[in-house]
């Protein structure tokens, strides 16, 4: 770069996160810009825009709602999940074997990249936890009492797996008009299709129960928005919203002006107005910076509950 500053050329990291490496002295500041590539959105796969927050943001209100994904094509997008080769394989069989196959080609090799660890056997067994705790508060104690690790043990190989972009964590969001909120993080997996690999979930299991649905809905929402933020022009801020008395709002989408979006993620058909109560204090809290409320579920419609609170499919991500 020093030789020949000529703008165009890019180096792709892989799996790593090229800041985190060990061995990188140079911060290289002024001298790249890391864009973060994560597996396809669904906008992406589906060759559209992906620009629902744009739209909110400016004020341009909702997309309108075009051939809706829900019930099994809805739980389809989200056993796939993005990684574009296993979404080149057609049989869910073939897709999940991908998939274990590079979770483990990643913990042999790109840990060792990233840290010097001395239980890297732990690390399956640590991502297992992980994955059945997807969409929960984080507990480091109890995530390191299954493995027999140590608390601070376990939050340093965890983070590990955040480098190695497996997982991510939003933070809580927090406000001086809101007293009583929690201050953990919660735990998300950036990839579905992995999460249910690794959860040995697939959709005749669903479909019989749907139990395990939800957090896979969440995390796959929650990464659906990641990704659209990786391509706004706007600095955005993703956290969540929760209450000691347990009223939450799955995503909390913020601009540098502090304009709020609130995001509630629900499994079911129906959202009945209590499903509504996390997003209501969030407004109550931000006033007028609450931009929209939306609980994304499984239906194909949007129903109005207020000016700026509305439950809609969750395919409004990608229309």
């Amino acid at each position: 770069m020093d030789k020949d500053q000529a703008p165009g050329r890019f180096l792709l990291t892989g799996s790593t996160n090229l800041m985190a490496l060990p061995t990188v002295a140079d911060s290289l500041a002024g001298r790249l810009e890391v864009i973060t590539l994560l597996p396809f959105a669904q906008s992406e796969l589906a060759g559209t825009k992906g620009d629902m927050l744009e739209r909110l943001f400016d004020g341009n209100g909702l997309p309108g709602v075009d051939s809706p994904a829900v019930g099994n094509a809805l739980m389809d997008r989200v056993l796939k999940g993005g990684y574009p080769e296993a979404l080149r394989r057609t049989q869910a069989s073939r897709r999940q074997a991908w998939l274990q196959d590079y979770v483990a080609l990643i913990l042999a090799r790109d840990v060792r990249d990233v840290a010097n660890i001395d239980q890297l056997d732990r690390m399956p067994r640590l991502l297992e936890v992980l994955a059945a705790h997807a969409g929960q508060l984080v507990n480091h104690s109890s995530f390191g009492a299954a493995l027999g690790l140590t608390a601070p043990t376990a939050q340093k190989y965890a983070g590990i797996l955040e480098r190695l972009f497996l997982t991510r964590l939003v933070p809580p969001w927090s406000h001086n008009a809101v007293s009583r909120l929690t201050k953990t993080p919660k735990l998300h997996f950036l990839d579905t299709g992995l999460l249910a690999a690794l959860r040995d979930t697939n959709a005749a299991q669903l479909q019989k129960d749907r139990t395990g649905y939800g957090p896979l809905l969440e995390n796959f929402v929650v990464s659906e928005v990641l990704k659209l933020t990786t391509w706004s022009d706007r600095r955005l801020r993703i956290s969540h919203f929760r209450t000691k008395e347990q009223d939450e709002v799955d995503l909390v989408i913020e601009d540098r002006r502090g304009r709020v979006i609130g995001i509630e993620v629900k499994a079911s058909a129906t959202v009945r107005p209590q499903d509504l109560r996390g997003l209501r204090q969030l407004q109550e809290a931000v006033g007028d910076k609450f931009i929209q409320g939306l609980v994304l579920h499984d239906h194909d419609r949007i129903t109005p509950f207020d000016e700026k609170l509305h439950a809609g499919p969750v395919s409004l991500l990608w229309q």
